[in-house]
């Protein structure tokens, strides 16, 4: 009974000190920052270095998917949307009323199972594999080795950009999903003659190997000049009606972070030679 009172007082003091700070303005001190998780560990780094410089500011990071960062921060649940795809590419929402910050650039490739021997697809191999007319390894001369498809769930900005860029638009396989780019790495890593896709950021971990297209590597140097065009921008969107100095401010940070921004996986987007707009239409800008 003691314990039971201790824990009451304890969540009473809890409340009311959440209340205390909310009175004082803490509040306007707070972002919420979710979405893709493609963009979620540079966000997640830049947050951690951020409050040690802004101590009375709060960055609180999520995932979720694309789908799910523009639609919370359109709603205004989230100060900043995370997403790898446009506003404009997503139906339901109204990319009028939210403000698009292009924060990096995010390579995309094509990952395997490590045990699996190939390391080169043409892209009609790849689109044939992801759309189910190559079912074992062995048709495009590894081993003989049922294939299996992992793809991404209907709200993620990766899958939007691999089909669009990737499968020239074509329409993956209905199979095993993830919503997560961790968690894809792990199911790929786990099974044997399994093929997905993450972000650049994800593609060396343990386990599973990108793959080169048509020769191909996929390198930043190749994402910059779109010799590689699987590739997103990272946007990271407010509320037109919300929009304040403190999300700008954190928002300029990441993209400014050339450190992290590099050492997580990311491009910034004055490295690149190229400019892409929602439609898929290609700018040489230098």
């Amino acid at each position: 009974m003691r314990n039971q009172i201790k824990k009451f007082l304890a969540l009473l003091f809890a409340v009311f000190s959440l209340s205390i700070l909310t009175g004082c303005g803490a509040g306007n001190k707070q972002i919420i920052s979710g979405g893709s998780t493609a963009l979620q560990p540079l966000v997640e780094q830049a947050s951690i270095n951020y409050m040690k410089m802004n101590t009375e500011k709060i960055i609180m990071v999520q995932g979720g998917g694309s789908g799910v960062g523009l639609a919370q921060v359109a709603a205004g649940s989230f100060k900043i949307g995370n997403s790898d795809i446009f506003a404009e590419e997503k139906s339901g929402i109204d990319a009028g009323k939210i403000t698009d910050h292009k924060v990096a650039v995010l390579g995309i490739a094509p990952i395997v199972n490590k045990k699996v021997s190939v390391t080169n697809l043409s892209q009609q191999q790849l689109i044939d594999i992801f759309t189910g007319k190559i079912t074992n390894w062995k048709e495009v001369g590894a081993q003989d080795l049922e294939i299996t498809v992992i793809g991404r769930t209907a709200g993620s900005g990766t899958r939007v950009n691999f089909d669009k860029y990737g499968l020239n638009g074509a329409t993956e396989v209905n199979g095993p999903s993830q919503d997560a780019s961790g968690s894809v790495v792990q199911l790929v890593g786990q099974t044997p003659g399994a093929i997905s896709y993450v972000a650049f950021s994800y593609s060396s971990k343990p386990g599973i190997k990108a793959l080169s297209i048509a020769g191909i590597k996929p390198d930043y140097s190749n994402v910059a000049d779109n010799s590689w065009k699987i590739w997103s921008y990272e946007h990271m969107y407010t509320n037109k009606k919300n929009d304040n100095k403190l999300e700008d401010a954190f928002i300029q940070y990441v993209a400014d972070d050339k450190e992290d921004l590099e050492a997580l996986g990311y491009l910034q987007t004055s490295e690149m030679k190229v400019d892409r707009d929602a439609k898929g239409n290609v700018t040489k800008i230098k």
